[in-house]
């Protein structure tokens, strides 16, 4: 058999069944085994075209119909969560990120779809973390939150702290910043909607005046700014096109003035949690 012939039917195998390793074509054997099991998939599927992404075999983006789920089930408007409850949808939730890790980013996905993908992982993930160790009075009573590998992509593990700054910090979007939730009191709240590519620019422009607006976040008096220390922490992720107030200035109904100080608000790492 032609090596071009061996690698398309191997691909074409792949693509239906959820058995089979993304890395089947490193391993002989592994080849072997499925060669031969391609004997019994039907012809009308040795024929499909399937799409090969960095990290496999792809071909759409996953829907977050169940996160979304979760989150107006368990989260209210102000970004509470019942984590108490949540437990009883724990099953649910990680079958969710269960389909993310079997389902990783193509790279014919559009961004908005990545950018989906992602934060809603993160989200997701995090919740999962709390749950895992609840109750816990704060995400940083939890021994190395953000550098654990427990998130699932792909073959893959990796930590919450690589999602942020590996994958969602390199994809040119500081909005990111107020759409993922650190299960915080400080951190922008999580939505009670799951983020969805068709709404990207929407959800992330409502998040980001919402965070800057919020009296319990950042505070604004006469050439006076007390902010949250996320524009502290990633300051260059806003200043890539002017300065830190004038992109505060976008979102704001008064402007502030050159001359404001800047200041940085404590942070409160208590669990962002209900009864």
């Amino acid at each position: 058999m032609k090596l071009t012939t061996l690698v398309y039917s191997l691909l074409i195998f792949i693509s239906h069944t959820n058995n089979i390793p993304r890395n089947t074509h490193d391993d002989p054997r592994k080849v072997e085994s499925t060669l031969t099991l391609m004997e019994n998939v039907p012809l009308s599927h040795k024929n499909t075209v399937v799409e090969l992404g960095k990290e496999g075999v792809q071909s759409k983006a996953p829907s977050h119909s169940a996160w979304d789920e979760l989150l107006q089930k368990y989260v209210d408007d102000a970004g509470n969560v019942n984590y108490k409850g949540f437990r009883n949808s724990a099953a649910k939730l990680n079958a969710y990120l269960d389909a993310l890790a079997q389902n990783s980013p193509a790279t014919a996905w559009s961004k908005d779809e990545k950018l989906a993908y992602y934060i809603n992982l993160y989200n997701a993930a995090t919740v999962k973390l709390i749950l895992d160790n609840y109750p816990t009075n704060s995400i940083k009573d939890i021994k190395k939150p953000w550098g654990k590998d427990i998130v699932k992509i792909g073959n893959d593990l990796v930590s919450l702290g690589h999602i942020e700054h590996k994958v969602l910090r390199k994809m040119d979007e500081p909005r990111i910043h107020f759409a993922i939730n650190c299960a915080s009191y400080s951190c922008p709240k999580l939505v009670n909607r799951a983020f969805t590519a068709s709404a990207m620019e929407r959800q992330l422009e409502a998040a980001t005046k919402g965070f800057i607006n919020d009296p319990t976040r950042n505070q604004f008096r006469a050439n006076e700014a007390k902010l949250s220390e996320i524009f502290k922490w990633y300051k260059g992720d806003f200043t890539d096109n002017g300065t830190l107030l004038e992109y505060i200035n976008g979102y704001l109904s008064t402007p502030l003035t050159v001359a404001t100080k800047i200041k940085y608000l404590p942070y409160n790492w208590s669990l962002n949690g209900k009864n």
